[in-house]
């Protein structure tokens, strides 16, 4: 969803710089959310700002870089581990750790194959 305009923005602070309105009539005049209406209202009065904030962003991932091509290593030279035992084996060598879903995250994007257990289902 994209954030209001700052025309939209500035048409709401002036109305309710007029005081003639409530905050529930604004968000109707404008066919925005109330709690739109509050957060802008709020944000204009603590920082004389109506721009919008930054929105969303991705979470830098765990390992990366130098961390990563440990981790290759570790796959190729343990091919036969499981993914709990690769995560210990990269907290061994990188003091990083993660889950047995990242690591199954990151093996599956790096194209590797990982046993998921030990020992086979008993038939």
């Amino acid at each position: 969803m994209q954030p209001l305009s700052l025309d939209l923005r500035q048409r709401i602070i002036n109305v309710h710089k007029q005081k003639t309105l409530s905050v529930r009539q604004i968000a109707k005049r404008f066919d925005v959310a109330k709690s739109c209406v509050q957060k802008l209202i709020k944000q204009y009065q603590e920082t004389g700002n109506i721009n919008p904030k930054p929105q969303g962003g991705n979470v830098s991932p765990k390992v990366q870089g130098e961390d990563l091509v440990t981790l290759v290593e570790i796959i190729e030279n343990n091919n036969d581990a499981t993914l709990e035992e690769l995560c210990d084996l990269l907290k061994e060598k990188t003091k990083i750790t993660i889950s047995r879903a990242t690591m199954g995250r990151i093996s599956h994007n790096l194209d590797y194959t990982v046993k998921k257990r030990r020992d086979p289902a008993p038939l």
